[in-house]
């Protein structure tokens, strides 16, 4: 078989995983598909979905709960909507909640609850929009503390983390020590209700808005408040996902400077599916399609995975803005397409590429930190993975040199493995979920060296596998 066809055709797309034939050493089999699994049946994981914007009615959970456990993300990150809970003063409207909660966590996918934002019915309460302001006034922030006791108390049987505000850093009048304040008092509360709760911080839009950080995490050390950030999360979206992480790095070691304990999530990422005409949010200034979109999201998910940092795909559904938020229109980064109603029209590639990391790369996938693969080609990102109970081993890899194109001439490498096990290797295609045998022809065990020779490797994350690692259908 003619891998280079082969895959141009299975992939469903053209072009994606296209190389020279110098990859087609020998018969490259088809084995079958990567196995979806169910929420349910994954033991733990740290991949979440996005499900945000719930609380000003831009998504529609009852149309894409279906899709929910079949996803395969074991979180699901929830926005609590003070506005619309509570729109006359000291009574709350909980019923939007209960349908929503409960139901992902009987799902098998943990929700995790960000208290935001404000509410304009209290003076000083802030606006219930992306960028609005704190609860500020003896009045409003004593508003806001009911309201956050009443929704720890009413969901903390099914809520373990809660995260306290989203993206303060867009607000230009907020200051890194006026957002320690209001975290510290809100997170003293969670506690108090819920002690066994895990808290996250801080949702920075940026990775890169250091002094806000410092400001932040000064206040906590001054008013013995580090002990309440279980995880720091930041979203910063780039064009090409792999530009941002010596950012990233650096914002790490900052927060790690006050509490070395203190775990990073990447909180919210993901690219647009539509041109620059038709979407809005970030990323919106260039053109996408389903495609590229897969092949972004599968960079962000497996560059956070291959460096121990937990990801929030961004986001279930399409969102529709509506006049008086942020922005106004549709968001096209859901990996389900909805229709003009907020209803489900169908999933897009990306989510079923998400369905095939998220069932691969669950705790019995162990991340082997020490081990650096090598290839014979520029700008790629690669990670060593071993399976916990066979040993086998499984290495991502990717051409990371640019933004995710709707054509790529995939580049044809050498690999070498160090402390690796094979029996059967295969090639996995993420975003289809083909798996292919390697030719015999194209890979040797050399000493204590494993080395796979004409591999193509696209501007999207594929596997070298052990055969045993996987389950096919």
């Amino acid at each position: 078989m003619n891998i280079l066809k082969y895959l141009s055709i299975t992939s469903l797309m053209v072009g994606a995983f296209s190389c020279d034939s110098s990859s087609n050493n020998g018969e490259w089999k088809s084995l079958g598909q990567l196995e979806t699994r169910d929420a349910k049946e994954i033991e733990s994981s740290t991949w979440s979905i996005g499900g945000e914007t719930m609380d000003r009615d831009y998504t529609d959970y009852q149309s894409y709960k279906e899709y929910l456990g079949p996803l395969g993300a074991k979180r699901i990150r929830l926005q609590g909507g003070w506005a619309r809970t509570e729109k006359v003063k000291g009574e709350y409207d909980f019923e939007w909640l209960d349908k929503v909660i409960p139901d992902a966590a009987e799902r098998g996918v943990s929700p995790w609850v960000e208290l935001s934002y404000g509410n304009p019915i209290y003076e000083g309460g802030g606006e219930a929009k992306l960028a609005g302001l704190i609860p500020m006034g003896e009045e409003a922030l004593t508003a806001w503390d009911n309201w956050t006791r009443a929704m720890v108390n009413r969901y903390k049987s099914h809520v373990p983390e809660w995260e306290i505000w989203n993206e303060p850093d867009i607000n230009k009048t907020h200051t890194g020590r006026q957002l320690g304040e209001f975290y510290l008092r809100t997170a003293k509360i969670v506690k108090e209700e819920q002690p066994e709760a895990r808290l996250i911080a801080l949702g920075m839009a940026s990775v890169t808005k250091l002094d806000f950080v410092r400001d932040f995490m000064d206040y906590l050390k001054e008013n013995d408040g580090l002990q309440f950030i279980d995880v720091f999360s930041y979203h910063g979206y780039t064009p090409n996902p792999s530009t941002s992480y010596p950012k990233i790095e650096i914002l790490r070691e900052l927060v790690w400077s006050y509490n070395s304990d203190i775990e990073f999530m990447q909180g919210e990422n993901g690219a647009p599916s539509t041109p620059k005409e038709v979407t809005i949010g970030a990323l919106r200034q260039y053109d996408w399609t389903e495609l590229s979109q897969a092949k972004w999201n599968l960079r962000r998910m497996m560059g956070d995975h291959g460096r121990g940092i937990a990801t929030n795909l961004f986001t279930i559904s399409d969102m529709h803005y509506a006049a008086g938020d942020h922005m106004v229109g549709v968001n096209t980064k859901g990996i389900l397409k909805t229709n003009p109603d907020k209803t489900i029209e169908r999933p897009k590639m990306s989510y079923k590429a998400a369905q095939h990391a998220f069932s691969l790369f669950d705790s019995q996938i162990e991340l082997l930190k020490n081990e650096k693969p090598i290839t014979d080609q520029d700008s790629v990102s690669i990670f060593q993975y071993r399976h916990k109970k066979n040993g086998g081993t499984i290495t991502s890899l990717w051409s990371n040199e640019g933004r995710p194109a709707e054509e790529y001439q995939s580049k044809v490498a050498t690999v070498t493995l160090e402390n690796a096990s094979f029996e059967k290797p295969v090639l996995v295609e993420l975003i289809s979920g083909n798996v292919l045998e390697i030719p015999e022809a194209n890979w040797k065990k050399d000493g204590m060296q494993y080395v796979f020779s004409g591999i193509p490797i696209p501007d999207y994350p594929v596997l070298i596998a052990e055969k045993a690692t996987l389950l096919l259908k």
